[in-house]
């Protein structure tokens, strides 16, 4: 069975300086017939580890080994009967047994055979070596075996907290290394360095094998060393050809780029749809011709009742006069002159209420906001109160407005008046009493849908009443419903009869007429159950 002895290997806490030591170390192991049976370096430090080694502590068996031990045995064999003799013939003095017994310890080999002796064949293969060898203190003093001062350093620095880099103290070098500062200040000018003198100072950089190092002074006057890697370059600046601009293109007018960049945002403008319009809006803008003069008297309300938005402070609708300047190919100002011409005008200051005029059951004024755009309002003369009656100028709506008699249908087109599709408040009940009782007619034929609704095909409807699709679709967008272009559109409601009624469209393109009860219909139902239980 082979017995073992075991060594505990390391490279110290730092590392070697450089694999060329790290492989030195191991060689010397291997010659010693050390074998390496754990070794585990750090991550972060290739060059610094720790391991176990062992190494068998009896020889291999030959036969001169063998030859040895016979002979040993046969001279302790002669050596003892020789000492039984001298002993039994004279029984000699004391002295002499204690001489015969230290010339005997002294024959002995002072280290067994059974354990392999300690040698050193480092300088086996250089036949300039010494016979004497070399205690470690002699190495040291070598040049050749020392490490750069570069390569010392570098298990001393630690990442820069104010830079790229490491960085490494001379106050801390000094005293691992137990130099004085001035000795490491020789050494730092030898190798290149120059020392600073105040921290303002530009610091100068030396290269060794691709890395860059260079000294600082802090505040506090310590010296610090820095090293980081030489950067890389990543491009090439070469001189570019300047351009002059064509004499052509400078000579243009300048009113003709503006009106070429106005263009353009008109065109982006109408892509968006403006400030509310929708999709309505783009529409109608794209079909309005240019030059197109606007149109005048209630006539100008009911072309821009569809451009209009749902008001978000008030009940009725709301529209920008930029947004309506390019939907109608007009400028703003033309816009608010017509305005103007119905009665629509500022208020005097903008803390005052907005002068209000009632055109054809209608309740429309106008207004600034914060930044000084102007917006047109309108609503039913429902949602309100009284409205004072303002003279209109000199077009038939404001004459109607000011003697308060309601406005003709014959002076409006009747395709104004279908194009209420796409408006966002409905005529008042006055104007569309007429039309609501084909609601009325049609109620009772709608079938229950989901939970409080009732829904039917309006193709489905049309016989039930008596008229054809296209007929009866064009009586519901005189009563005031919205036909949607979209499954997923706003729709319009109008209230009839204590219930909501509004046009729907499907996936599958069907038109659907839908109604439930109507909030306020709810409300005064709740309010008159809870009177009677009190």
């Amino acid at each position: 069975m082979a017995l073992w002895e075991y060594k505990v290997i390391s490279s110290g806490r730092g590392g070697f300086a450089t694999p060329a030591l790290l492989e030195k170390f191991l060689n010397d192991l291997g010659k010693e017939e050390w074998e390496i049976i754990d070794f585990r370096a750090q991550p972060d430090n290739p060059l610094a580890f720790s391991g176990l080694a062992r190494r068998t502590t009896q020889r291999d068996w030959t036969l001169e080994d063998a030859a040895a031990a016979a002979a040993r045995n046969e001279a302790e064999k002669l050596r003892a009967e020789f000492e039984a003799k001298f002993k039994g013939i004279g029984g000699g003095s004391q002295a002499a047994a204690e001489s015969a017994a230290a010339a005997e310890e002294a024959e002995k080999p002072s280290v067994t055979d059974d354990f392999r002796r300690v040698r050193d064949t480092s300088s086996d293969q250089d036949p300039d070596a010494d016979d004497e060898p070399k205690d470690e203190w002699d190495q040291l003093t070598e040049e050749n075996e020392l490490p750069t001062f570069f390569d010392a350093i570098r298990p001393h620095l630690r990442r820069n907290q104010r830079g790229p880099g490491m960085s490494a103290g001379l106050e801390h070098l000094c005293k691992r290394w137990n130099l004085t500062e001035e000795d490491l200040k020789g050494a730092l000018v030898e190798c290149g360095f120059e020392i600073p003198h105040d921290e303002d100072d530009k610091p100068v950089y030396i290269e060794y094998e691709g890395d860059l190092y260079w000294l600082n002074l802090n505040r506090r006057g310590e010296i610090w060393i820095n090293t980081k890697d030489k950067p890389r370059p990543v491009f090439r600046a070469v001189p570019g050809t300047r351009v002059t601009p064509d004499p052509t293109e400078q000579a243009a007018p300048e009113s003709d780029r503006k009106s070429e960049s106005n263009e353009g945002r008109e065109g982006r403008g109408r892509n968006r749809g403006g400030d509310g319009g929708g999709e309505g809006a783009s529409e109608t803008a794209a079909s309005a011709t240019p030059g197109e003069p606007l149109p005048e008297g209630p006539a100008l309300l009911e072309k821009i009742r569809p451009l209009m938005r749902r008001n978000r402070r008030g009940p009725g609708g709301s529209g920008s006069g930029s947004f309506l300047s390019r939907a109608l190919k007009c400028k703003e100002a033309d816009l608010a002159t017509a305005f103007a011409a119905l009665g629509l005008v500022d208020a005097a200051t903008p803390n005052d209420k907005p002068v209000e005029v009632e055109i054809n059951g209608d309740i429309w004024w106008v207004n600034r906001d914060s930044r000084g755009g102007l917006w047109i309002n309108g609503r039913r003369k429902d949602e309100g109160g009284e409205v004072p009656m303002v003279q209109g100028g000199s077009s038939d709506g404001g004459a109607q407005a000011a003697t308060g008699t309601p406005a003709s249908t014959e002076s409006t087109p009747a395709a104004a008046t279908e194009s209420a599709p796409a408006a966002i408040f409905s005529p008042t009940p006055a104007a569309a009493g007429e039309s609501n009782g084909i609601l009325s007619a049609v109620r009772p034929h709608l079938k229950e849908a989901k939970a409080g609704t009732f829904a039917s095909d309006v193709c489905d409807l049309a016989p039930a009443v008596g008229k054809g699709p296209e007929e009866f679709v064009a009586a519901l967008v005189a009563a005031g419903l919205k036909k949607p272009e979209k499954p997923r559109e706003r729709p319009v409601y109008v209230d009839h009869d204590g219930d909501a009624f509004w046009l729907s469209r499907t996936p599958e393109d069907e038109l659907l007429l839908n109604a439930k009860v109507s909030k306020t219909a709810a409300g005064a139902k709740r309010g008159k159950s809870k009177k009677q239980d009190e």
